[in-house]
């Protein structure tokens, strides 16, 4: 089983044995303020296909790179006037950039899944930290079996991947809950290829520009963008307004639902109806329903503005179709 060491308890411990283990070419859970990340050296093709093989994930998903500051950021990425007014208004934070790759950049195509862009965020707090300390990028996805829930503390890690890492870094829960908001800038626009922790009415409010959604499915630029992600082994289904008797039910608001007391388990994102508090609640309510043993999960309605944006997602997301 993998080690697990406490931020709060051995801090510049925790840092220094993180580096090691990454400078062996081995996987480190880390805390980030949006969810747990399964970090490697993204310089090292060793370190970097065991993200892939831990976790189970196609390599044609890309991985973003995590940054110390905007100095480490240039080093490997070219950014446009709009990107760099970005990056200078949301990092550190819980934003993704997806700019073009440098060529004398040492990240290497694994990482970038061939890709001639990199997916750049500068994160808060520990991940930062370390990402100093060790001097260089970290290829960080969410810390959970690819496609799955992804995991908002370290035992949610520590159930899935356990087994399977060296080391945990214990942070606690995740500020945010969910994973970042995904940017990119074509001709002087901003289009928003993930939505996550950073609302997009708050992009638009700092910059005074519109930003543009994706009107059909494309190519993967960037990640979580496969249809169905953030999957429970649970059915979801959404804006339930009846619940089938044995189901787990999961409310926005405090609403009532037809039906709920025959439900097998009654949880609520927000009953003040916080969507950053919903945020926060997703994932971890998400794997306690699934571990309930319901085979459906019922969602009722989430509001679409401001971060109820980033969550209508992953629960699209979560209920789409999937191979078993």
């Amino acid at each position: 089983m993998a080690q697990l060491i406490s931020i709060d308890r051995a801090r510049q411990s925790a840092i220094a044995e993180a580096s090691a283990v990454l400078g062996d070419g081995m996987l480190v859970a880390i805390p980030t303020e949006t969810v747990y990340g399964l970090a490697a050296d993204a310089t090292n093709p060793q370190a970097i296909t065991r993200i892939y093989e831990t976790k189970g994930r196609p390599r044609f998903n890309p991985l973003i790179c995590h940054m110390a500051d905007l100095e480490m950021a240039e080093r490997h990425a070219a950014f446009d006037p709009l990107s760099r007014k970005l990056a200078d208004l949301f990092w550190p934070g819980p934003l993704t950039l997806i700019l073009p790759l440098k060529a004398e950049s040492d990240i290497h195509a694994l990482a970038t899944a061939g890709l001639d862009t990199v997916g750049i965020r500068v994160p808060r707090g520990f991940a930062g930290e370390l990402i100093r300390a060790f001097g260089k990028p970290l290829a960080a996805p969410s810390a959970n079996t690819s496609g799955r829930i992804s995991a908002t503390s370290a035992a949610h890690v520590e159930t899935d991947l356990g087994g399977l890492i060296p080391l945990i870094i214990d942070g606690g829960a995740c500020a945010v809950g969910v994973e970042s908001t995904i940017l990119k800038v074509e001709d002087g626009r901003i289009k928003l290829l993930r939505p996550g922790g950073i609302p997009a009415e708050a992009i638009e409010r700092a910059t005074g520009l519109t930003v543009d959604r994706p009107t059909e499915p494309g190519v993967i630029e960037a990640p979580g963008m496969l249809a169905s992600h953030y999957a429970p082994s649970a059915s979801v289904r959404l804006n339930v307004s009846t619940v089938r008797p044995g189901e787990a039910l999961i409310l926005f608001g405090g609403v009532r639902i037809a039906g709920m007391e025959t439900a097998g388990l009654t949880l609520d994102l927000s009953p003040a109806g916080d969507l950053g508090e919903a945020a926060t609640n997703l994932f971890g309510f998400m794997k306690q329903a699934d571990a309930s043993g319901a085979e459906s999960i019922a969602f009722s309605p989430v509001p679409f503005h401001g971060l109820g944006e980033a969550i209508n997602d992953r629960l699209s997301r979560a209920a789409a179709p999937r191979d078993r």
